[in-house]
């Protein structure tokens, strides 16, 4: 068992990864966003990546990510943890609160979400896209942690780099969605593609900009919460990954067994 962990930033402290090694890898799709940092948290292998490069370099169109799940998944990944801010569709979703998403809504446009691009067609099932599994985990840590959390709610990922108007965000909001951002889709797709299990920390930093009685969001906003709650997730990641138990048999795992195409 090794687990991947994506927008991991703080964790690739040397107090928290043992033996660590940077290294660079290519991959039929292109490089990674960064090089992986390898090497034990708590005695569990650990493969670290982050998402939009150390300096935060890459927009959430050009996250090269068919080459990061490809890379986690050759290094001989078997789970996948990642950390995302959102905004919140939801009043009772305060900033600093994580959700647990377990659904998504694609409003991406421009980003490849599949390895089958020739030869072969992979229709992938996506009704319950997140490892059930992992997400009881975090749920069940972040109690103990005394956290607060939502066990589930829909995420909408938009392409960005724009935030909505207040057009769309009332649009989704209608839609009943949970959170909103610019990062899980289509990684979640790929890493089922993969055959990973898959689980996402999606932090709340800002009521979007549907709330009138809030001052929209922008940049500096979501920066300041994220950065102020960046070592709960840190603490999340530490506590959920000794829980981890290696199971070949999850349907994450499985069912990209049935769904190519030939």
């Amino acid at each position: 068992m090794k687990i991947g962990i994506i927008g991991g930033s703080g964790l690739e402290d040397p107090k928290i990864l043992k033996d660590a090694k940077e290294i660079d890898v290519k991959t039929p799709y292109g490089k990674p966003s960064s090089p992986l940092t390898t090497g034990k948290i708590n005695g569990i292998e650990a493969v670290i990546l982050s998402r939009h490069g150390r300096k935060h370099e890459i927009m959430p169109t050009n996250v090269p990510n068919q080459a990061n799940i490809y890379a986690l998944k050759e290094q001989g990944c078997t789970h996948i943890l990642v950390s995302s801010a959102a905004g919140s569709l939801k009043e009772d979703i305060r900033p600093g609160d994580f959700v647990f998403v377990d659904q998504f809504i694609d409003r991406t446009t421009k980003r490849k979400s599949t390895f089958y691009e020739k030869g072969h067609v992979c229709h992938i099932p996506m009704a319950e896209p997140f490892c059930a599994n992992l997400r009881k985990l975090l749920a069940e840590s972040a109690r103990e942690l005394g956290m607060p959390y939502h066990e589930k709610g829909t995420v909408v990922t938009i392409e960005g780099p724009r935030f909505s108007t207040k057009a769309e965000s009332n649009l989704f909001r209608s839609w009943k969605a949970d959170v909103i951002n610019m990062s899980t889709v289509p990684e979640v797709v790929l890493a089922r593609e993969a055959g990973l299990c898959y689980a996402a920390v999606v932090m709340s930093t800002d009521y979007d900009c549907w709330k009138e009685a809030e001052e929209a969001v922008d940049i500096q906003m979501v920066l300041k919460t994220f950065k102020k709650n960046a070592e709960n997730v840190i603490k999340l990641f530490l506590k959920t990954m000794l829980k981890i138990k290696d199971n070949p048999d999850c349907k994450c795992r499985q069912d990209i067994k049935s769904a190519v195409i030939s």
